[in-house]
């Protein structure tokens, strides 16, 4: 079986989408998809198998992890299968990671599922999206999953900030933007602080809360995802390049932003060259573990 080499590869990419199963089912209904590869201006494959996300990060020498969002209750849309996504990504282990999603409101069998796919399917870590998910993340009947998850030694990667799903229909589609503030992660990286919290994109408009709470907690972390680089507020370029160099993570939000686009983006960027390797590349080896 091949096997991840670190040294082989240019980046790792910490937030790429599984849309589309081997069945040709969909991770969420027509509407959303429209809505948010309007949002993105992304019309070309939108919704890669990941046999085809393998390849296209294999050709680029970049890792990728890779997830599904579970929002069964949330949306009422059937969730792809993270146990599937385990087993193909095994397949493509030279360059995809896989993460688990799990249904916080499905409470004790959330928590069963997400042991059972670190021990018996290697997953690497976990995905929420709040807002889709339609869940505060700082409740405390919550705690329990999170608990889990850190005695499995494997981060959690929340989405905070604005999203394109459900963007430009009425009222959102009823996705409600305040569950993805991060200061309600703030609560949940103090009270379990054996546990990795990833703040998935620039969090806009909290995109200050977010870089508070990453210097102020060991055990948090920034992915740049979902924006190109050169949209990002100016305040999360000063902190990556100097305060949190060791911080902060590539993550393209592929297939929404392809990772040729982020990088060309990023090399732009008024960066320290010494900042850019670990961005790229070291801070997510060090938070995966690899």
């Amino acid at each position: 079986m091949t096997t991840l080499d670190l040294d082989q590869l240019t980046a790792v990419d910490v937030h790429v989408h599984v849309e589309q199963d081997s069945d040709g089912c969909f991770s969420l209904d027509r509407e959303l998809l429209d809505a948010s590869a309007a949002y993105f201006k992304s019309d070309e494959h939108r919704t890669p198998t990941l046999e085809r996300i393998a390849e296209y990060y294999r050709e680029r020498r970049i890792a990728a992890v890779v997830f599904t969002v579970d929002a069964t209750a949330g949306t009422g849309h059937p969730a792809l299968s993270s146990e599937e996504i385990a087993e193909q990504a095994a397949r493509h282990a030279d360059v995809l990671i896989p993460f688990g999603s799990v249904d916080p409101h499905a409470g004790k069998a959330a928590v069963r599922q997400a042991r059972r796919l670190v021990t018996e399917y290697g997953v690497r870590g976990f995905k929420f999206h709040p807002s889709l998910q339609a869940f505060e993340p700082n409740e405390t009947r919550f705690y329990p999953l999170y608990e889990t998850i850190a005695d499995l030694g494997v981060p959690a990667l929340f989405h905070t900030g604005q999203t394109g799903i459900g963007s430009g229909l009425p009222g959102g589609r009823g996705i409600k933007l305040r569950y993805s503030d991060p200061m309600l992660l703030d609560d949940v990286a103090a009270d379990v602080p054996e546990l990795t919290v990833i703040l998935a994109h620039p969090s806009v408009p909290w995109q200050d809360e977010a870089i508070s709470m990453a210097t102020h907690k060991a055990n948090v972390f920034i992915d740049l995802s979902g924006w190109a680089p050169k949209y990002f507020p100016p305040q999360l370029v000063r902190a990556a390049g100097r305060m949190l160099k060791h911080k902060v993570l590539f993550g393209s939000d592929y297939p929404l932003i392809p990772p040729d686009r982020w990088l060309a983006d990023f090399d732009k960027l008024d960066l320290p060259d010494a900042a850019r390797p670990l961005i790229l590349k070291e801070n997510a080896a060090g938070v995966l573990g690899l």
